[in-house]
């Protein structure tokens, strides 16, 4: 019998998705969810949606994403909701545009849920082993190769390295060529990357050290504790299931002696000394640059957050390092509350490789190569919540690619996903780039509590959102409608009882008589509190309540911005041909020129937003395209 003789494993699949972390995992289920033989490598099966840094999922602007990706048919949401440990919604005595909530998580069991699921998701395989190069052919993928020598034959992929590209951890003059948390780096498939033409970026970012519970004197520092009535991420959650028993956090302070101690030994830190070469993320500075930069300032916050319920591990955020293990260790024990505290892990920096994200187009697949997609931290941006909106994104399209349908694009007045997504591919980023909500000019549109009526119609479209779980949306929109009609035709007089509740309230007593609407509008108060005066009102969801009020109070603003929004659409609606030659296009300036046809944008309002195209060259545009 004939034995042939096998020289390397070669497989066909629909899509490879390269890093299994909270971009890659995004990135696949929605691949896998839409019917595509998917395939997740990973370096270790153990890091599958770590978390190495921060415990927590949310936060000011990162909770408003959290609820996009779920709005469209993502994890993170639901995953966060089983294994959180402390819920808070911040920002609550500024207006609902602001409101973000934040959720500390117990890491171990994040990463376990999202693994499970991962696992027991149909049409996709999770295959530990590092991807080493891309296969291109004609400008389109046709497949990876792992380090094994394996050849995965696909018909798109989607690169979610996150940290792990030739990645570096440092602190003092320790350098260890590893992944976070000590994992293995992946240091191979760069090379390919450049070899194709992919620019590429260094970037640097950093962690706390991790100290042992047992040796923390918590009388020293404020208690922190979630919200008492918790509301969940997930739209589909039911409120009733997160109303847990919460973990408290903790505050303290630095001080000037723990200045003195990191001023003193600025010349033994890699991030002075010249030993680290990334560029680190501007909102999110080590506890060193914060005291070179706000010299003024005599003490900066220090929260103590639980890794988990499983461990005596406490995160100290705020005071990320690279300074060596000694200057650690002092300055740790500098900080009230943390005089004999005990390190578990040590602070470090971590430099890794990333693309310059302006190689990419708004649906987060490469110019130069047809289906390859990527999202993330290899995008040049940080975070976890970052990370899975862009995973999901460039999943989602990558399917979209596969089985022939249009892209989904988010544009800028569509979801902080839009901004996100629109910020990295059309502006110059030369540091992490972080979401916030400063960053949205249409905030007062994209709240949190929304992020369903926003976004759910796109994810049922592409096929993500269940029929039922899209009807549900149906009602509910049918619902606060309903109601916004009937409280702005429904009249109340100037009773006694209307009187006294008004006098109660603080609020100015009627003359004649006023709308329900009309009240709400009154600073003072809101449409639950009417409550007492509105016999007919019907029994609804707390949900459709809040978006009744908010729209109602914020009326003027919110009709403000929505014409905003539609001279922004129509900017966006005018494409232009993606073989456009700007060369030919007369009277533009040579920077713009230059600019344009780098980014080669596919709107007048991407092109609108580009650094170094002015108004002027943006008209000059406009008449070309209309004249030809």
């Amino acid at each position: 019998m004939n034995i042939e003789k096998i020289n390397h494993l070669e497989e066909n699949v629909d899509i490879v998705i390269v890093g299994a972390g909270h971009a890659g995992s995004e990135a696949a289920l929605a691949c896998a969810r839409l019917g595509l033989e998917t395939i997740l490598f990973t370096v270790s099966v153990e890091s599958i949606a770590m978390m190495p840094c921060n415990p927590n999922i949310g936060g000011s602007s990162k909770g408003h994403l959290v609820r996009e990706v779920d709005a469209l048919g993502g994890e993170m949401g639901r995953n966060i909701d089983k294994t959180f440990i402390q819920s808070k919604m911040l920002n609550k005595s500024k207006g609902p545009a602001v409101h973000s909530l934040r959720a500390q998580a117990d890491k171990a069991e994040y990463s376990r849920q999202m693994r499970m699921t991962l696992e027991n998701t149909d049409h996709l395989t999770i295959r530990q082993m590092e991807v080493t190069d891309i296969i291109v052919e004609d400008d389109k993928i046709i497949g990876v190769k792992t380090y094994s020598g394996a050849i995965y034959h696909c018909k798109a992929c989607v690169l979610c390295t996150g940290t792990y590209l030739k990645a570096r951890c440092i602190y003092g003059d320790v350098s260890n060529y590893t992944g976070p948390n000590g994992l293995q780096a992946a240091n191979h498939l760069t090379d390919s990357l450049k070899e194709h033409g992919i620019e590429m970026y260094r970037f640097k970012t950093g962690t706390p050290a991790r100290i042992d519970k047992r040796t923390i004197d918590f009388s020293k520092m404020e208690e922190q504790f979630g919200d008492e009535n918790i509301v969940p991420f997930s739209f589909e959650t039911d409120p009733e299931d997160v109303q847990i028993e919460q973990a408290s956090c903790w505050l303290t302070y630095t001080n000037e002696e723990t200045h003195r101690i990191i001023r003193a030994n600025l010349d033994r830190s890699p991030l002075y000394s010249g030993m680290i070469e990334g560029t680190g993320p501007r909102y999110c500075p080590s506890i060193e640059d914060k005291v070179v930069r706000f010299a003024d300032k005599s003490r900066h916050q220090v929260f103590i957050e639980p890794e988990g319920l499983s461990t005596n591990e406490m995160y100290i955020g705020g005071m990320s390092s690279s300074l060596p293990e000694d200057v650690q260790m002092a300055m740790y024990r500098s900080v009230p509350g943390l005089e004999n505290a005990k390190i578990v892990k040590n602070a470090y920096a971590i430099e890794y490789d990333c693309i310059n994200a302006m190689q990419l187009l708004p649906t987060l697949e490469f110019k130069k190569i047809k289906g390859l997609f990527s999202g993330g931290q290899f995008n040049g941006s940080s975070g976890y919540e970052e990370a899975a909106a862009q995973g999901l994104l460039a999943g989602i399209n990558a399917a979209m690619y596969v089985l022939k349908k249009e892209p989904l694009i988010i544009d800028r007045s569509e979801g902080y996903l839009g901004v996100l997504v629109d910020d990295l591919v059309t502006k110059e980023n030369h540091e992490p780039y972080r979401m916030m909500t400063s960053r949205s000019e249409y905030r007062l549109l994209l709240r949190q509590d929304n992020a369903d009526m926003r976004l759910t119609p796109k994810g049922h479209q592409v096929g993500l959102i269940s029929e039922e779980r899209y009807q549900k949306l149906i009602k509910k929109q049918h619902q606060i409608q309903e109601e916004m009609q009937r409280v702005e035709q429904t009249v109340v007089g100037a009773t006694r009882k209307v009187e006294e509740f008004l006098e109660k309230h603080g609020s100015t007593l009627l003359k004649t008589s006023a709308t329900i609407g009309e009240l709400i509008r009154r600073p003072e108060l809101d449409y639950d509190m009417l409550f007492e005066i509105d016999e007919n009102r019907p029994e609804l969801s707390k949900e459709v309540r809040d978006q009744v009020n908010i729209e109602i109070k914020y009326d003027g603003y919110i009709k403000r911005q929505r014409k905003q929004v539609e001279q922004f659409k129509k900017l966006e609606r005018k494409k232009i041909p993606e073989n456009l030659d700007y060369d030919q296009v007369p009277s533009l300036r040579i920077e713009a020129r230059q600019k344009l046809k780098s980014i080669r944008p596919i709107s007048i309002g991407q092109a609108s937003r580009i650094s170094g195209v002015s108004p002027a060259d943006i008209s000059v545009l406009l008449v070309y395209l209309k004249e030809n």
